[in-house]
Formats: structure tokens, C-alpha cells, sequence
């Protein structure tokens, strides 16, 4: 089956530092890829360059056939958690996510309500965002991620702050996005994730990544 994402001796330097040496790594549709490794071993950075909010010292990579930072600047049909997910204290989750699915006008407010619903948010609910607990927090992060329906998912620890029953509520909705076809970038701390979830597992450790 042909890869949507390809990387293709991927090299990032910052300064005289390498983060990312010669990644070359292929990723096809309808699979669940988990990565490992301590913090700052270069998962965050990889999972950047292929979104393209980071362009490679050499290397490129392909998404969907097009050329990150060459045929677009950004990948397509993506959805991304990197780091805390940014939202509007003062305002509820639906009317983030409204104003978030207005700058691009793919989606209206039936597809933002089945995202929040999906994740075990009430999209009728006034509670502004900066009453969250971390984990809510989280939920709407992952409802911003999947809400435009996108062909691909980067997920970098999207289980920091969730309960249990949160955490079992994301590894279901991940196992039936990845029926849907969808392709699943995973970064987590957890053994027990990558092991219920991922298909293949990537361990990196200062830029450098092998298969386990």
C-alpha cells in the first residue's frame, strides 16, 4: 500500500546541534504509529517538520504526494496536537472551536457539536475554557484535531491530563478513527497506549529513530 506521509532523509540542525539525523519512514493509511523516547529525544521536532511548522536542514517530506515547503507550506487534511493546545479563556468550547473552524470555513456547527460529543464535551455547555480542568482541556484539543474530518492525525501525548475513563474514552475514539482509515501519528509516555493502540512503534533517542 502507498504511503501518505513520506520522509525522506530528513536532517534538522539548530546550530551545531542535530535533533533529527537522517529520518527515513513511511507511513500508509488506516494505521496507528507510536512513538517513543524521553523528552527531547526529537519526537515533538519530527512530528513539526511533517506538519511543516519546521522546515528540515535536508531531506524533505511528502504528504498525501505533496511536497511540504515545496507543492504546500503546511501539510493538507491534518489534524495536530503539539504541546498544550491554545484556546480563548474567556470563552466556551463550542465558540473556540467556531472560531477556529472559521478561518478556513471547511465546517459548520453540526460537525463542530459531533467532535465535542465525540470526545465527552457538551457543545450546549456556557463554561468558559479558562474553568477546564486540564483534562477538558485536553478533550477540546482532540475535538479541534478530528472536527474538518482530516485524512491524518499527529498526536503528541494526547492523553497528558485525562482521568482513566478519559483515557479509555481517546484509545476508543483512535481505534475507530483508525477504522475509518485514518492515519495516526502517536506520541505517547504511556507503555500501555502504545501497546493498545499502534500497529508499529518507533523509539528515537537524540534524533535518531529505529523500529521496535
Amino acid at each position: 500500500m502507498a504511503s501518505v506521509i513520506k520522509v525522506e532523509h530528513v536532517t534538522k540542525k539548530f546550530g551545531g546541534e542535530t535533533v533529527l539525523e537522517d529520518i527515513c519512514l513511511g507511513f500508509r493509511k488506516g494505521a496507528i504509529y507510536g512513538f517513543v523516547g524521553r523528552n527531547g529525544s526529537g519526537k515533538t521536532v519530527l512530528f513539526k517538520v511533517i506538519a511543516g511548522f519546521i522546515r528540515p536542514t535536508s531531506g524533505r517530506v511528502l504528504v498525501e504526494g505533496k511536497e511540504i515547503g515545496k507543492d504546500v507550506d503546511f501539510a493538507e487534511n491534518i489534524g495536530i496536537i503539539i504541546e498544550n493546545p491554545g484556546f480563548l479563556s474567556g470563552y466556551s468550547g463550542y465558540r473556540n472551536l467556531e472560531y477556529l473552524a472559521g478561518i478556513r470555513k471547511k465546517i459548520g456547527k453540526k460537525e463542530i457539536m459531533e467532535s465535542m460529543k465525540r470526545v465527552g464535551l457538551d457543545p450546549r455547555s456556557p463554561k468558559k475554557v479558562r474553568k477546564y480542568s486540564l483534562g477538558m482541556r485536553q478533550r477540546l484539543g482532540i475535538a479541534q484535531a478530528i472536527m474538518e474530518n482530516p485524512h491524518i492525525l499527529i498526536l503528541d501525548e494526547p492523553m497528558n491530563g485525562l482521568d482513566r475513563q478519559g483515557v479509555e474514552d481517546v484509545r476508543e475514539l483512535l481505534l475507530g478513527l483508525r477504522m475509518e482509515g485514518k492515519t495516526i501519528l502517536l506520541a505517547s509516555h504511556s507503555r500501555e497506549d502504545i501497546e493498545i493502540l499502534c500497529d508499529e512503534v518507533y523509539e528515537m533517542e537524540h534524533g535518531v529513530i529505529r523500529k521496535t
